[in-house]
């Protein structure tokens, strides 16, 4: 799961008498952090504008020109380096030297790694992206900018000239600074109404700044209402006075209206009723231009024109995007461009939203039969299971079961993981825990059922069995999605499998015999009343990895009060920062701290141990069984 990009509050450093303001942050180097970057920048200015600090004239031409180059800087810093980001955001007054300006500094600490600045490389590969190319439009809106080595430290900055944004000086009080910011909240707000008005505004630097925003908000978007209702709100009153969104549906349905946004809240019901009693039409032909429609105006006396965009993924139409504007009407030529790209990448957003959401009822399905509808209750043995996938719209690779294995009072039980995740992982598993039940009744020993899998996974029938799966499954997420969006299942498909596997049989003084393998999967632990701990098998080879490997199993008693505890990888290796849970035998540790518990009081106390132990919530599939004998 992707990692969310945070940063701190912003951070304004008053210097008595040289009108001087800084903002600092810190940004992990992952791909969200020029999306963060760019709004703390807004938020940075809008700070400064209600404290006074500047003059309102020209500040939202300078967010913009702001935006898009901390939005470079920081991706090539994140690109090249990989490093934590650091950004700096300064107001300067003007010097007899300089003019007033915002200067931005962007550092990263891998220095030995230059920028390419002019987007040559004497020794790139023909066909190979070339970086470095935005800085021709960091060059192009800065008065100047540069590069600063220090030990440890690269840094680019650049000086945006603040073109009547006058630094007014320190921080003032009084009811003129007071007015001076009201219209802070207007630089983080939807563009004031006067960008609707001279849209020649949208030619250039500002079209730049709200695509990249705009493909920020819709790319995480995984419900497709989601995407219609940001679309609206991207839209109004930025480049238009109301915006209306209508669906295909997914079998043939007729198209159904969205979402309907306008200006004047007040008027949302009225148009809505409007557009859904006379939806407009759009020729087949049309695709990705705009096309003016007729539609009845929804207020009364009004006068205006209505254009309409196709939506689509590839050749495939996903719907509609309506936009009406009331003084002056039409689109003209500087917005249509705009528009056009933004209605791609809502096309786009809508048919990413809705493969995912075909993708996870495909698992949902999946997942119903892979798991076993209720765990047995062994005699003699208490037991409690945690299962949690990573991702409650798709099927997990972790897999559990409990089983009587027929005649002889045996008790079987496994806790695996397949590599991966969704229907891929899904389909191993729904090959893998059958396999394990027939073999168990079949009475093979517990090393020897390893054995027989291990061959299983590795055998051509199990993968023409796969591919079939496969195929239904790809044919189902792939259906409506565009040339190209389906996953491709060319070529072998690796089936690695981590299993922890073992048999019980009650003891007639009480306790049980437990025997067990462990194949490439975390170790299984026993609790001893007295809190000890200790491993309660050996490490072996992955299963699916090589042929003719012979697996071995450990056979102990757990006497009445011990308690074995089973974990997949998701336990082991959750993460906070560069730690793992187990790391220095955390999970020793953390069940050892649970002596004297009941089965679900150590599967709680683990459990929560997990939760705990970050911040961010588990990235990947966590499963836990606890078996303890009375």
């Amino acid at each position: 799961m992707q990692q969310e990009t945070t940063h701190r509050s912003v951070h304004l450093l008053s210097q008595r008498g040289d009108a001087r303001s800084t903002a600092r942050t810190s940004l992990p180097g992952n791909p969200l952090a020029a999306s963060a970057a760019r709004r703390f920048v807004r938020a940075a200015l809008a700070d400064w504008t209600r404290l006074g600090m500047v003059t309102t004239r020209g500040t939202d031409r300078l967010a913009d020109d702001a935006v898009l180059v901390v939005s470079e800087l920081v991706t090539n810093a994140v690109v090249h380096a990989g490093t934590n980001v650091e950004l700096l955001a300064r107001l300067d007054g003007a010097t007899e030297d300089d003019p007033a300006a915002l200067v931005i500094e962007v550092s990263d600490h891998h220095p030995t790694r230059a920028l390419r600045g002019d987007g040559s490389d004497p020794g790139a590969v023909p066909g190979e992206p070339e970086y470095g190319r935005g800085l021709q439009l960091v060059a192009a809106l800065a008065a100047s900018w540069g590069i600063t080595y220090r030990p440890g430290l690269k840094t680019v900055w650049s000086r945006l000239p603040l073109d009547g944004c006058a630094v007014v000086g320190a921080v003032p009080g009084g009811e003129a600074a007071r007015q001076r910011g009201l219209r802070a909240a207007e630089i983080l707000a939807p563009a004031p109404r006067r960008a609707v008005r001279d849209d020649r505004e949208w030619t250039g630097r500002g079209a730049l700044s709200f695509l990249a925003e705009a493909s920020d908000l819709l790319a995480g978007q995984l419900d497709e209402d989601m995407v219609a209702a940001l679309a609206g709100q991207l839209l109004v009153p930025r480049l238009a006075d109301w915006c209306a969104v209508w669906l295909d549906g997914e079998a043939g349905p007729a198209p159904r209206l969205a979402r309907v946004w306008h200006a004047d809240e007040s008027a949302i019901e009225g148009l809505h009723d409007v557009l859904l009693k006379d939806p407009p039409r759009l020729p087949d032909e049309a695709r990705g231009g705009a096309v003016p429609v007729q539609v009845a105006w929804p207020r009364e006396g009004g006068d205006g024109s209505a254009v309409a965009f196709r939506l689509t993924v590839g050749a495939r139409s996903l719907g509609m995007l309506l936009l009406g504007r009331e003084s002056p009407p039409g689109v003209p030529d500087e917005a249509t461009a705009l528009l056009e790209d933004f209605a791609r990448r809502v096309g786009l957003a809508v048919g990413a939203a809705r493969q995912y959401t075909r993708q996870a009822t495909i698992s949902r399905v999946l997942q119903r039969g892979l798991l076993p509808a209720q765990v047995a209750q062994i005699p003699g043995v208490d037991s409690s299971l945690v299962y949690e996938p990573s991702d409650e719209g798709l099927a997990g690779g972790d897999f559990y079961d409990i089983f009587p294995a027929g005649n002889g009072g045996r008790w079987c039980f496994m806790l695996g993981d397949v590599q991966g995740s969704g229907p891929e992982a899904a389909v191993v598993t729904g090959l893998a825990r059958p396999w394990l039940r027939l073999l168990a009744r079949e009475g093979y020993q517990v090393a020897e059922v390893l054995d027989r899998l291990n061959g299983l996974l590795l055998d051509d029938a199990m993968e023409a069995a796969e591919a079939a799966a496969l195929m239904v499954a790809g044919t189902g997420i792939a259906t409506g999605a565009g040339t190209g969006s389906g996953a491709s299942h060319d070529g072998p498909q690796s089936r690695f499998l981590s299993l922890l596997y073992g048999e019980l049989t009650p003891l007639p003084g009480g306790g049980v015999r437990c025997t067990l393998a462990c194949a490439g999967h975390p170790l299984p632990l026993v609790l001893r009343p007295d809190g000890t701990v200790r491993p309660a098998a050996a490490s072996q080879l992955l299963l699916g990895v090589v042929e003719d490997v012979a697996y071995e199993s450990q056979t102990f008693e757990l006497k009445p009060g011990d308690t074995l505890l089973c974990v997949t990888d998701g336990v082991t290796e959750r993460r906070s920062g560069q730690r793992m849970f187990d790391d220095a035998d955390g999970l020793a540790r953390a069940l050892a701290d649970c002596a004297g518990l009941t089965a679900q009081g150590v599967a709680d106390c683990i459990r929560q141990a997990v939760h705990t132990f970050a911040e961010a919530p588990p990235d990947d599939d966590l499963a836990l069984l606890v078996l303890q004998a009375r």
